[in-house]
């Protein structure tokens, strides 16, 4: 839909897909356009198509973290991912690690239920454009998480990185930093080195972009 952000829940809770059914239909530029108690049941009853991949059933799906199908939470994010669809995870509890395994596993943004329609809205846009979700949870999460896949970055190394993924040059970060470009290149060098040691390789921009979203480095 030209200008519609297309939207599928995934929760084994009817009353709560009946009310976001009613709370949805009247927001503009947004449309539910499917909703399932599994993610098996939102990709075609869990079949693949016989002619490739499954189609997005929506560009943002919101899933709930822990359905009673027994199914793990980070595959369910992986098979949502692998058709082209963003996932915004819900949940009833701010559970740091499980939070943190979420985005991990992919996942753009993390809300309890809690939250009101405003911030939902919001969300699912923020999702919707690439950007992910910050949310006060979230933020929590990735600011105490001691894991060893969350590598230590130095004040210094954090500006660099979030300068340079944001999309400055090195030279420019560098120069923001009052530093030279080499020892920029050196700070960026052991962002790279302490990503990859945590097993979560980072080789190009688009990649430290993506780690700085993962692990909310630019949130609050």
């Amino acid at each position: 839909m030209a200008g519609v952000t297309t939207v599928a829940v995934v929760d084994d809770d009817r009353m709560l897909l009946d009310g976001m059914r009613a709370w949805l239909a009247p927001v503009p530029g947004l449309a539910l356009v499917a909703t399932a108690a599994t993610v098996g049941d939102l990709l075609h009853g869990g079949e693949e198509s016989p002619d490739g991949p499954v189609p997005a059933p929506a560009d943002v799906v919101l899933l709930d973290l822990l359905l009673r199908d027994g199914s793990a939470p980070a595959e369910n994010i992986r098979r949502l991912l692998a058709t082209g669809s963003r996932v915004l995870v819900i949940s009833t509890v701010p559970d740091r690690a499980r939070i943190i395994d979420a985005v991990r596993a992919g996942a753009d943004g993390y809300l309890t239920k809690d939250n009101d329609l405003p911030t939902l809205v919001a969300a699912i846009g923020d999702v919707a454009a690439g950007r992910g979700a910050h949310s006060p949870e979230l933020a929590f999460a990735c600011a105490h998480d001691t894991g060893p896949a969350r590598p230590r970055l130095s004040p210094r190394e954090r500006q660099i990185l979030l300068d340079y993924a944001s999309g400055m040059t090195l030279k420019s970060a560098a120069r923001r930093a009052g530093i030279t470009v080499h020892t920029a290149k050196d700070y960026l060098d052991r962002v790279k080195a302490k990503y990859r040691e945590a097993g979560r390789p980072a080789y190009t921009k688009i990649d430290l972009a993506r780690r700085v979203s993962e692990d909310s480095l630019d949130g609050p």
